[in-house]
């Protein structure tokens, strides 16, 4: 019977806390499900036209933050960080999205549960986001 070897891709990205590594000085790197969730919860913190060169890159998630939250906002939230997501992320296969409010904290909690492209386990990013002027 014959074996297929099947090739995992590994995906790395840098940490961007930017702290060397103790020994080889050399800047740490995030790996695999680490590495997407990074990048998918800086996309959803990041608002058109804040990248230089890049203004397609962003979510409309804090411009909807300071609307009546209302079953709408929340369709149109989750519609948002889904379609960020898909563009930008191509890593990441989204399984599911929940948008919870808080308005007792004045918050959004944000759950993105994704798969990555090469595995189909689970990984969830949770992000809170306050409304703060």
């Amino acid at each position: 019977m014959a074996t297929v070897n099947r090739i995992v891709r590994r995906y790395t990205d840098l940490n961007l806390i930017f702290k060397p590594h103790p020994y080889s000085k050399d800047v740490l790197t995030r790996k695999n499900a680490d590495a997407v969730k990074t990048a998918i919860q800086n996309l959803i913190l990041t608002k058109h036209y804040e990248r230089p060169f890049h203004p397609e890159i962003g979510s409309q998630v804090s411009s909807l933050l300071f609307e009546n939250f209302m079953p709408a906002t929340k369709t149109a939230l989750e519609k948002s960080i889904a379609l960020t997501i898909q563009k930008f992320e191509p890593r990441a296969r989204i399984v599911d999205i929940q948008v919870v409010d808080r308005a007792d904290a004045n918050a959004v909690d944000i759950n993105v549960t994704f798969a990555l492209s090469n595995t189909e386990e689970p990984v969830t990013v949770v992000t809170t986001i306050n409304r703060v002027r």
